[in-house]
């Protein structure tokens, strides 16, 4: 049987060690879809209900395996779709490998239909690479490339193989590498460290600091035991970037948390009194988190000298990876003897979980948001694979949600869309089989693309090992974080025809899709509806009828922003009574007796 373009692509797919691939068909890649037909499902063409689902899904395997994700979409309005998704892993630095078709070579510029100029469009969101393949001989080397570039420069790559090509039969390269495709799938690489000179400066910041804090990253996650030491060492608190959520355990008395507008009150006060600052594998945009200016030397370590030195004046920057310059660093940072620095810092963080305890057990109508990630803190596996969408929901994530060694966590971090969440947890699905996966999402996301995809879970939850995929709805009819934005930032009430959602059973929809369905209306059921989420032999959807008045206060919120929501309140806004109401009983766990800062 002849071979095609489109069987040697999946050929050199399988070579790379792709098991899936996340996608939507379409005319455009039909000689693609007859491959896989033809060559056994191998890799598996995994169906999502939407192309932007199927790339979101890429980026999910990407993050909890370390792997390529791949995506593939016909031309026209299927590659156009993929572009949400796509920025999201350019964004978060993540490797996916977008395939796409393309209008026939014979109909390119004559407005046929779905013809869109697709190298135009994936110029910026694939900048690093993004190639047109329009004769065989071209394919493997432009797959390879793909490939290489997706990993070395953690970024999305597009290739674009036109209709008609994808149908033909492959020839190989014919020229200087005598018909070798490439050379074969794998990449041996470094972990570089800085040289020692700058080491030393490094240390000798670190050395004369008395009050060190240190802000962890993404790229951090392979640094753990490094930045524990480190942190030993110096008597410094961690600080976490969202995506580093799960860099280091929450049970470490000297992990402050999350930083940020959804960060803790230990964290900010940390970098509001250190002398002395260390970023390790973050690039944390949010400068008004950070120590003010000229008030902390600082020294930063990232593998990608492009993002060194961007959000605070770094007096000592190290290009390289994190684990292996920290090792090389550590022989030379002096123990601090004075612990006063972080045996406050314990005592911040110490008294701030308390604070979230009390402040989950707030009775609320119906049921305090904060409580459903309290209560799954302490049920969580020690295995478990957590995804977090944007929205009101995120803030309880990033505080409430306590880490221990072993869990993963994600969410989309820098380009903040609605939607990741369950399509993530089916990339993690993929990635780790044998590992449960919770989603965090609201009822806007749900609404805007979650439903659709817990088709794709029941679809395709007989390939989990560990069929448990527990996807927890914050109901509360209401798009919650624009509305507290509008509050808190512009001082606006609540516009109800922009704002309010209409109201659908999540958990009776699972239910008729062959899923667990399970409906929370008090609180007192919460503990329970865990449970049997946990312990079901099948995905599940935790509906919690949830409180939207509960407010997502920073912990260091400004004046401002509390008189911009009084402002709203006294112009009307519809829930101004219980909003004021249970702003005041949440914030009062903070000064409540015992309290004392």
């Amino acid at each position: 049987m002849t071979e095609t373009v489109g069987d040697y692509l999946l050929s050199r797919l399988r070579d790379w060690g792709v098991e899936q691939v996340f996608a939507y068909p379409g005319d455009g890649i039909n000689g693609l879809v007859a491959s896989f037909g033809k060559a056994d499902n191998q890799p598996r063409f995994v169906q999502a209900r939407h192309e932007e689902m199927a790339a979101f899904s890429a980026v999910g395997y990407a993050k909890f395996s370390g792997a390529v994700g791949v995506c593939m979409a016909t031309s026209g309005p299927g590659a156009i779709h993929l572009l949400n998704g796509l920025y999201d892993a350019k964004l978060d630095h993540v490797p996916v490998v977008a395939i796409v078709g393309q209008t026939a070579r014979t109909a390119m510029g004559g407005s046929y239909q779905q013809e869109v100029e697709l190298q135009t469009l994936y110029r910026d969101v694939a900048n690093e690479y993004c190639i047109e393949v329009n004769v065989a001989e071209q394919l493997p080397n432009a797959l390879d490339r793909a490939f290489r570039v997706a990993q070395a420069s953690r970024t999305p790559t597009a290739l674009i193989i036109p209709a008609d090509l994808q149908e033909e039969e492959y020839e190989p390269p014919r020229h200087a590498f005598k018909q070798m495709p490439s050379s074969p799938p794998g990449t041996a690489w470094p972990n570089p460290v800085p040289p020692e000179p700058a080491l030393g400066e490094a240390a000798d910041v670190l050395n004369a600091g008395e009050k060190v804090a240190i802000l962890v990253g993404q790229g951090a996650r392979g640094a753990a035991e490094e930045v524990r030491e480190v942190a030993d060492r110096t008597g410094a608190g961690v600080a976490k970037a969202l995506l580093g959520k799960d860099v280091l355990a929450d049970d470490l008395p000297y992990v402050t948390g999350a930083i940020g507008l959804l960060g803790t009150r230990p964290s900010y006060e940390m970098m509001r009194d250190c002398d002395t600052l260390l970023i390790v594998g973050s690039n944390f945009p949010y400068s008004q988190f950070l120590p003010e200016y000229g008030q902390a030397r600082a020294v930063q370590i990232d593998l990608d000298g492009r993002f060194i030195g961007m959000r605070y004046p770094t007096e000592v920057n190290l290009v390289g990876d994190a684990a292996a310059t920290l090792r090389a660093l550590l022989p030379k940072l002096h123990r601090t003897e004075n612990r006063s620095w972080r045996e406050k810092i314990e005592k911040n963080v110490a008294d701030w979980w308390e604070t979230m305890d009390q402040q989950a057990a707030v009775d609320a109508k119906p049921v305090n948001p904060m409580r459903i990630v309290h209560e799954l803190s302490r049920q969580i596996p020690g295995n478990a694979m957590v995804t977090a969408d944007s929205g009101s929901s995120t803030n309880w994530y990033a505080r409430n949600l306590r880490i221990r060694d072993g869990i993963r966590a994600t969410l989309s971090g820098t380009l903040a869309t609605m939607g990741p969440g369950v399509p993530y947890a089916i990339g993690a699905k993929f990635a780790h089989p044998d590992r449960p996966a919770i989603a965090l999402v609201g009822d806007g996301a749900m609404q805007m693309n979650g439903l659709a995809e817990l088709i794709t879970i029941a679809r395709y939850q007989g390939l989990w090992t560990d069929p448990r995929c527990i996807v927890c709805v914050f109901h509360n009819n209401d798009l919650n974080q624009v509305t507290w934005e509008l509050r808190a930032m512009g001082g606006a009430p609540k516009f109800e025809e922009s704002q309010s959602l209409p109201d659908v059973d999540y958990a009776g929809f699972a239910r008729s899709i062959g899923l667990e369905g399970i409906n929370v209306e008090e609180p007192g059921d919460l503990r329970s509806a865990w449970q049997s989420a946990f312990a079901a032999d099948r995905p599940a959807v935790l509906d919690v009828r949830c409180d939207a008045e509960v407010p997502p206060i920073p912990p260091h919120a400004t004046f401002e922003q509390m008189k911009s929501v009084t402002e709203s309140v006294l112009k009307g806004d519809p829930e101004a009574f219980h909003l004021m109401f249970q702003g005041a009983k949440t914030k009062l766990q903070e000064f409540l007796p015992g309290r004392s800062r």
